[in-house]
C-alpha cells in the first residue's frame, strides 16, 4: 500500500511540474480555482484512503472553495 501512495505522490508532483507553467495566461480567479482542485483532491485522497469518490469530492469542494477565494 505504501509503495501505491508513494508512486501516486510522484505522479501528482510531476504532473504539476508539467501543468502549472502552462497557468501563466489563467486569471488570478482560474489559478485559486486549479489550486483549489487540486488540493481538495490530494486531501480528499488522503481523508479516504485513496478512495476515487473521496478524491473527486474532494476535487470539487477544493475547486469552489478556490474559486470563491479567487473573487
Amino acid at each position: 500500500m505504501k509503495t501505491t501512495q508513494q508512486l501516486a505522490f510522484c505522479t501528482a508532483v510531476i504532473f504539476a511540474a508539467l501543468v502549472l507553467p502552462g497557468c501563466s495566461g489563467m486569471t488570478p480567479q482560474e489559478k485559486n480555482t486549479a489550486i483549489g482542485v487540486g488540493v481538495g483532491a490530494v486531501g480528499g485522497s488522503i481523508l479516504t484512503g485513496g478512495g476515487a469518490i473521496g478524491t473527486l469530492g474532494g476535487a470539487a469542494v477544493g475547486g469552489v472553495i478556490g474559486h470563491e477565494i479567487g473573487k
